[in-house]
Order: C-alpha cells, then structure tokens, then sequence
C-alpha cells in the first residue's frame, strides 16, 4: 500500500509538473502573440492610410494641420468598445509622415517630431531602403512600460518611396487584454489541475481509507479482540474485501475453535476420569467402610468437577462464538444481580459464607444480554464463595458514577498472589480454593472477562489491603 500511494504521489507531482509547464508556455506566449496581432492590424492600417498621404506628398506638401486635427477629433472620442472583458475607452494610435531623405513632415503628437531626421530610425531606414520597417523602442530607456510598437508603410512606390508613414501605439494599451488572457490561461489551468488533483485524492481516500480501516480490524483480529466489522462506505470492491475477510475470519475461528476445544475438553477430563476410574477399580466390597467413603466422596468430587468444566466450556463457547450482543434490551442491573445471588446461595450455604448485599434504591440501567450478563455474575460470585473461609461474608455492591454502572464483590480470602495477577483471565488458569485443596475449571474468570468486552465494559480483581479480593465489574449505564 505504501508503494501506491508513493506511485499515486509521484502521479499528481508529474501532473503537477505538467500543468505548471503548460501554463508558463501559454504565458510565455500571451504577450508576444498579442503584439504579432496588434503589428497585423497596424500594418493593415499603416498601408491604407500610405495610399491616403501620397496624393499630398507628390504635391509637395502635407497638410499637417488638417491631419492633426483628424487625430485629435479621434482621440478625443469616447469609444467604450467592448473587447471581450477588456473595455476600450479612447483611440491609443499614433502616426507621423517623413519625407525621402526621413525628415518628419507630420506628427499627430502636437507636431513634436515635426523637422526631426528619423531617417536613423529602423522603421524609416529599412521602408526607405525598400523592406518592412519595424521597431519597438522606450520613451524612457529605464521603464519597460514606456515601450512603443511603430510599423512603418511606404509611401508611394515600396521600391523608390517617396516618404514613409509610420503608425506607432503605447504597448501599454494592450496589456490590459495580455493580463486578460494571463488570467484566463492561470484560471483554466488551476481549475483542471485542481480537478485532477482533486479526483487523484477522492480516489486516495475512496480506496486507502476503507483499506486502513479493514487493516486495522485485522490486526485487532490478529490480537486476539473481536472487533465489529468495520463500516468503510459504499465501495463494492473494498466492502467486497471487508466481507471476504470477515468470512475468512468466521470460518478460522470456528475451525480453531473446535480443534481447541477439543484438545482442552480431551485434556482437562483426563484427570477426573482417571481419578474415577482409578477409585472405581479400588472399591472392594471388603475394604474397611471408610476408605470406601473416601473413594465415593473422590468419584462424586471429580464427577461434579467434569460437570462443572463441561458447562463452564458450554456457557464460555456461546459467549466466545458472539461478536456482539445480537438481542441486547434494557435491563435493570439489580435484577441481574438479584437472580445471580439466588443461583449461588445453595452453594454459599455449603460453604458457610454469608453474602451482604448494597443496592441503591434506583434502578440501574444497562443494555445487556440477560443470560449472558447473569452467568458472568454468577461466575464472580462463585468464585468469591469459592475463596472464601467459612463463616466469612462476601460484600456485593452496586453504583452509578459518570455513566457507568459498577459492581463490587469482595470476598475476605487470602488474596491474589503476585504471580497470578495478570494470569487469573487467562484460559483453565486457576488457583486452590480455600479450605479445599482443588483448583477450579479456570474458565469462570475467563467468562466473566467474554461477557464484559461484549457489554462493552470491563472486569478487573485486586487485592484488597485490609485482605481479601475485590472484583470489579464495569458496564456503560443505558
């Protein structure tokens, strides 16, 4: 994916690139090709008005006055031409006649030029000399904004003329239509080098986005969580990969998950059908009565531990092959608790522990799988009666605080060793119960922990200073 987007980087740099050559060739030629078309119209303009002067000048004379008075009639008008966007006001030319030799006969400029020798001049010099006459030259050698196009026609016959007319205009009246058509040219090209760009990075996160959600939902899968399937947009192709993934994901799982609980339940249920089979084929009708009682008291024990592990691995299988609540309602978390006390209160009263119960008088509201919820509880009490001393109590509380519901139960065991704390969620991980000398399935705990993640909540155990342990089950409140 990485060598995508550098390719997907290095394509929008090349367009880029490209874009800004384009546009610095158009502009390179804007000013250039609209003074080639201003000289055209001039040329036009100088040969035509040529043809006018040559009747005068072949009379000897120019009649300056009348000629600058038609300039003048000219400039003085107010035009208001519309050029495209460009608005043209007042005439911008100009023009003065030489005669043979180059010695001006008439400026439309109040005659400033008039008895000048311009024969120098290349716009003069080359008509004279029978060729097209042009320059470009400064009013002010130090401003290029002062520069002036001239285009000379001559006079009479282009081999032998006898005068030259010259037209020249500013080069400043044209470049308001250069800036014009600059800004047109950068416009055009930002808006499609905009768009491409634009379209490369709605195609960046079109597909990278939902690729760096669905990478991030299997890297959670490969630690072990179980992530709802992400939510990446309307995308056929990466919706279809989303899919493919989370149906390969589904039938991983449940391949592992067979082949792992087949191995655990062969292995932990050999022990006690082992220790049954072994006390079964020691009974005799004539050993002493009481070691027959131990060897009955030894089947019953590992016939209701197999019982237990079996349904522990029954409950912890319906929970783990859920990825999330699919009939979650809403439930007040007493209740829940309340049934959970009822189901572990003959199993307190064999063991002689008292169970203390501290409600709040307002329901607790969380959205939660009834079933689920109350094995998980269940499970932490049991665990609590498990460790604890007869005649001890276990402390069940329940609260609200900042949109979380919290249950506490606390027992007053010997505690959780050092060792074990970051081991007692782990899977047929146990420890001894108290008073008892046998380690339990190792699943409950590992239950509780299922349950909560797919509440949405947590489950932690720590022990408490005073003695004892506290398990702390949290749930985001309805």
């Amino acid at each position: 994916m990485r060598f995508t987007r550098v390719t997907l980087f290095f394509i929008a740099f090349i367009i880029t690139l490209g874009f800004y050559q384009l546009a610095r060739h158009f502009l390179a030629e804007v000013e250039p090709q609209t003074f080639q078309a201003t000289e055209e119209m001039m040329v036009d303009t100088a040969n035509l008005l040529a043809e006018l002067a040559e009747r005068d000048l072949r009379n000897g004379s120019v009649d300056a006055d009348a000629l600058r008075g038609a300039f003048d009639a000219a400039h003085a008008r107010r035009i208001g031409a519309r050029i495209f966007e460009h608005i043209k006001d007042e005439v911008g030319i100009h023009a003065y006649i030489t005669d043979a030799q180059g010695k001006v006969l008439f400026d439309s400029q109040q005659g400033r030029r008039e008895g000048m020798n311009l024969s120098g001049m290349r716009d003069v010099s080359l008509t004279l000399g029978g060729g097209y006459g042009a320059r470009s030259s400064r009013d002010d050698p130090d401003d290029s904004s002062t520069s002036v196009l001239y285009v000379a026609a001559p006079i009479g016959d282009p081999s032998s003329p006898i005068g030259v007319l010259t037209l020249f205009k500013p080069q400043a009246d044209m470049m308001p239509l250069i800036r014009e058509r600059r800004r047109i040219i950068y416009t055009a090209c930002g808006l499609i080098g905009g768009g491409i760009l634009f379209l490369i990075g709605a195609v960046f996160l079109w597909l990278f986005k939902p690729i760096g959600k669905i990478t991030d939902y299997a890297r959670a899968i490969e630690r072990g969580e179980r992530p709802p399937k992400p939510h990446i947009g309307i995308g056929r192709e990466v919706n279809t990969l989303a899919g493919a993934l989370d149906s390969m994901r589904d039938s991983l799982e449940d391949r592992k998950y067979v082949e792992r609980y087949i191995q655990t339940l062969t292995h932990e249920m050999k022990s006690p059908l082992a220790a049954i089979r072994g006390a079964a084929e020691l009974i005799d009708e004539d050993m002493p009565a009481v070691t027959r009682k131990h060897f009955l008291e030894n089947i019953l024990a590992e016939t209701s531990r197999s019982e237990r592990l079996i349904s522990r691995l029954l409950e912890l299988s319906a929970i783990e092959s859920r990825k999330t609540l699919d009939a979650a309602q809403a439930c007040d978390l007493r209740d829940i608790v309340t049934g959970a006390i009822e189901q572990a209160s003959p199993l307190a009263e064999i063991a002689g522990v008292s169970l203390i119960t501290e409600f709040p008088p307002t329901p607790l509201p969380v959205h939660c799988d009834a079933f689920i919820l109350r094995a998980a509880v269940t499970n932490l009490l049991e665990n609590a009666i498990d460790f604890s001393p007869h005649g001890e109590s276990v402390q069940i509380t329940l609260s609200a605080n900042n949109g979380q519901t919290l249950l506490s139960i606390r027992d007053h065991g010997s505690g959780i060793p050092d060792y074990a704390r970051e081991k007692v969620f782990e899977r047929f991980f146990s420890l001894r119960h108290h008073g008892k000398g046998r380690k339990g399935t190792g699943l409950g705990l590992t239950l509780v922990r299922e349950a909560a993640e797919l509440h949405g909540g947590s489950v932690t155990l720590d022990s408490v200073p005073d003695g004892g342990t506290v398990a702390r089950l949290t749930l985001p409140a309805a």
